[in-house]
């Protein structure tokens, strides 16, 4: 069982994706509330009784563009307690802007191929769940490599970034030392100038704040 029994609802219009993740969600101690396939009905469900986490695909009936997508802000904007994972077949900056444009955490983005990677998929959606922002290594890759020289990351060192990039993984401090073969006091030495060259101060969730910077950055 997991530390935490999750109350979902699933909005996916392929019949096999969805029972495929349902059964995943189920297998690991969740509750599958709902699982749906248009994302009028996903609203509906969830206006009705509001689930801890939605896991969604961005293209979803009638249109197949990005109800999926608008769904989940509009639940964002209605329900901010609710953690939003969004599920994509493709990379889209466009989407992923649009998520992160009014949020503060609890939210995820993942490529549909990392369902398949089912322990990652499994811990992704429990930092959903508790609040912190998630997003799939690849996507991250890609920002990584677009990043801009004058943007507000300009001031990073290589190895800052580096940890900054880790850190919108959704590791925490002890995962990033083992992945940079470093000490976890060294991690926080990089968090802690992390924060301070953002200017982010000790009124927010500064971990949250400094992977959005990253991101919309």
């Amino acid at each position: 069982m997991p530390a935490r029994r999750l109350s979902i609802v699933l909005a996916e219009d392929s019949l096999l994706l969805r029972e495929g993740l349902a059964s995943i969600l189920d297998r690991a101690g969740h509750e599958v509330r709902d699982a749906v396939g248009d994302a009028d009905t996903l609203l509906a469900v969830v206006r009705k009784e509001p689930p801890d986490v939605v896991i969604t695909d961005v293209r979803m009936p009638p249109g197949h563009s990005d109800e999926g997508l608008r769904a989940a802000a509009a639940i964002r904007s209605e329900l901010p307690g609710i953690g939003i994972l969004v599920l994509s077949q493709y990379v889209a900056d466009a989407y992923l802007s649009s998520l992160l444009e009014s949020t503060t955490g609890g939210i995820g983005y993942l490529l549909k191929d990392r369902v398949g990677h089912v322990t990652e998929f499994l811990a992704s959606l429990d930092r959903v769940a508790d609040g912190g922002t998630v997003v799939d290594p690849e996507v991250v890759r890609q920002l990584l490599a677009r990043r801009r020289d004058d943007g507000p990351l300009a001031a990073l060192t290589p190895r800052e970034l580096e940890v900054l990039a880790l850190m919108a993984e959704g590791r925490v401090n002890s995962s990033i030392a083992e992945q940079l073969v470093v000490s976890e006091a060294a991690v926080r030495k990089h968090v802690g100038n992390i924060f301070a060259k953002l200017h982010l101060d000790d009124g927010r969730d500064r971990r949250v704040s400094a992977v959005l910077t990253y991101l919309r950055g």
